[in-house]
């Protein structure tokens, strides 16, 4: 049975899993989910995904969701190389780099809240924008002190699963337009996990 990743090419959490997908060299098939569509309110989408939310990953005849899930599935049963140390320390400090971006930055600044923001405040376009660099910057200089002293990666001398969360909102930044002068450590580690392969196969201008 093949494996099927159901995305949306822009989107930062299905980058992330897209980028676990190849760093770990499995094999898979793109849906795609158009999101400025609605595409993920449709039946299909939601009996796969009731949130209405992307990525779900179809694989081993069962149905995943939440990147952060599926990029711990795909540790468990593909484990080269390992997205957290066994290590409980650095385990723990790879979740909570992981997290800074996922439960922190990432929920106020998703599609479905900025469309709210828009709907029912009457937001327009440069504010929205404005909140979103807000929140990012916010997010990102917790995370720069906190990646003081990486190595080569946040992850050290090979990347992890926080590695795979930076990349896609660093992605966001220069789309937002957000100036990254106080993010030098970030700034570098991003350009280094680019060199990579399986980073820059994932990139959404190669997921279009």
């Amino acid at each position: 049975m093949p494996i099927r990743l159901f995305d949306y090419w822009r989107s930062s959490a299905s980058y992330r899993v897209r980028i676990a997908l190849n760093l770990k060299g499995v094999a898979y098939e793109r849906v795609a989910v158009d999101l400025l569509a609605s595409e993920q309110r449709a039946p299909g989408h939601l009996a796969r995904n009731p949130q209405g939310f992307v990525p779900t990953l179809e694989i081993d005849g069962i149905e995943l969701t939440q990147s952060l899930a599926i990029i711990d599935y795909l540790d468990a049963n593909y484990p080269d190389p390992p997205m957290v140390s066994k290590d409980p320390a650095r385990r723990a400090k790879t979740l909570a780099q992981a997290l800074t971006i996922v439960a922190d930055i990432h929920p106020l600044n998703n599609l479905r809240v900025l469309k709210h923001l828009k709907r029912e405040f009457g937001v327009d376009d440069a504010a929205r924008d404005d909140w979103y660099r807000h929140w990012l910057r916010e997010g990102l200089l917790a995370l720069e002190a906190m990646a003081t002293g990486s190595g080569r990666y946040l992850g050290g001398d090979a990347p992890d699963m926080a590695d795979v969360c930076l990349v896609p909102q660093m992605y966001n930044a220069r789309r937002f337009e957000l100036p990254l002068d106080d993010f030098p450590t970030l700034v570098r580690i991003d350009a280094a996990a680019q060199e990579i392969d399986a980073f820059a196969a994932a990139h959404p201008d190669q997921a279009k």
